[in-house]
């Protein structure tokens, strides 16, 4: 089928929605791949009429059918977003745009929902640029006035929300998925291949996540430089690619008597992920603040033990299954990864619990909550 005869079918269903994949960079980061399962799970069901729209060069990734028309330098796309987005969606008989990350257009002429990923812009302006500090304040704060409806992708998302912008627009909780036919605790037969196309060997305490500043790697770094001493066989390892300020990073391993041990894979194809969580020994996640946390979740998916920050988002979607250490406390963490490591008391139900509280979390599900908020508004 043709894209625009799949396009006229389209139009049939409940609600037709247009979707900004502009802003995501190939490979993706954890918004990133929030779009893209996203879209491939709205793509799947049968009362959402689908568009999404692309940048130039980049349509091969997302489900049909595609509009291939933003620029792919960031300066021009953003422009572009204000003045040549709202044309080719007023073109394509949407009735909903859908921004998925955090920007909108302003003469759009239509309903547009906004999600929210996180308010750390707001409350630690420190852990990134500053003109991106800038940039995205205002860009929450209109989205907060102008746009017909917010999602938030956690609850502790939604509040900091309310308390920074104190939003006009509706605002819908709708947490991330897992895609459980690649994230589970089984190996498919291809998780060796995996890991040695990484040169990874086990024990080895895994983390999962860009390399910026409130990923907090450096504890994470100094943890397991306290605990290695005991531990000759253990490694570390970062996947992750390199993010704004992750010299800090650099330095905590330079200076780490154990720091030869720690392995820096840069980003992993997100089909290697499952088989670099499941062969970890315990998956380490000490981010100081995060809208979500997937990296958390999919870990549980896997079956591996999982140690996170305590008063966090993470451990709210953790429910109880992971192990807590204190913000930035590298005693508290070591002592968790030790415990980890060790299979202490509980380890077992914490596994059962793991997969349990992910088990409820589906792309199906979110595709169905934004569904729902779609129809709200249009």
């Amino acid at each position: 089928m043709s894209s625009n005869q799949s396009l006229g079918r389209r139009r049939a269903h409940s609600v037709r929605v247009s979707l900004d994949a502009t802003a995501i960079p190939d490979p993706p980061g954890g918004a990133g791949r929030y779009v893209l399962a996203l879209a491939a799970a709205l793509d799947r069901r049968d009362d959402v009429g689908l568009t999404v729209l692309s940048r130039i060069g980049d349509a091969n990734r997302w489900p049909a059918p595609v509009v291939a028309r933003g620029p792919a330098r960031r300066p021009v796309r953003l422009g572009w977003e204000q003045v040549g987005l709202p044309q080719v969606v007023r073109g394509l008989g949407v009735e909903v745009h859908h921004a998925p990350h955090y920007t909108m257009p302003l003469a759009l002429g239509l309903p547009a929902v906004v999600t929210i990923h996180d308010l750390s812009f707001f409350t630690h302006p420190e852990w990134h640029q500053r003109t991106k500090v800038a940039f995205f304040r205002a860009a929450i704060s209109t989205a907060g006035r102008r746009a017909s409806a917010l999602v938030a992708v956690s609850a502790a998302t939604a509040a900091l929300l309310d308390a920074q912008v104190r939003p006009r627009a509706p605002v819908h909780v709708v947490p991330h998925g897992v895609d459980h036919g690649r994230f589970r605790p089984d190996d498919p037969g291809s998780d060796d291949a995996a890991r040695a196309r990484s040169g990874l060997t086990p024990p080895y305490v895994a983390f999962l996540g860009t390399l910026e500043p409130r990923k907090d790697v450096p504890t994470l770094v100094r943890a397991f430089d306290r605990i290695a001493g005991t531990r000759a066989d253990l490694t570390l390892v970062l996947a992750g690619a390199r993010g704004w300020g992750a010299d800090a990073v650099d330095r905590a391993v330079a200076d780490a008597r154990n720091g030869h041990r720690v392995r820096r894979l840069g980003y992993v194809a997100e089909d290697d992920m499952p088989a670099l969580l499941r062969g970890a020994a315990t998956v380490a996640y000490p981010s100081l603040e995060e809208g979500f946390g997937l990296p958390v979740l999919e870990a549980m998916a896997c079956g591996a033990p999982v140690v996170t920050t305590a008063g966090t988002v993470m451990e709210e979607v953790a429910g109880g299954a992971a192990l807590l250490a204190p913000p930035g406390d590298v005693d508290g963490l070591a002592a968790a990864l030790e415990a980890a490591l060790d299979h202490g008391p509980g380890g077992p139900e914490r596994r059962r619990l793991g997969l349990e509280v992910a088990g409820r979390h589906t792309w199906e599900a979110s595709a169905a909550a934004h569904a729902e908020v779609y129809r709200s508004v249009r």
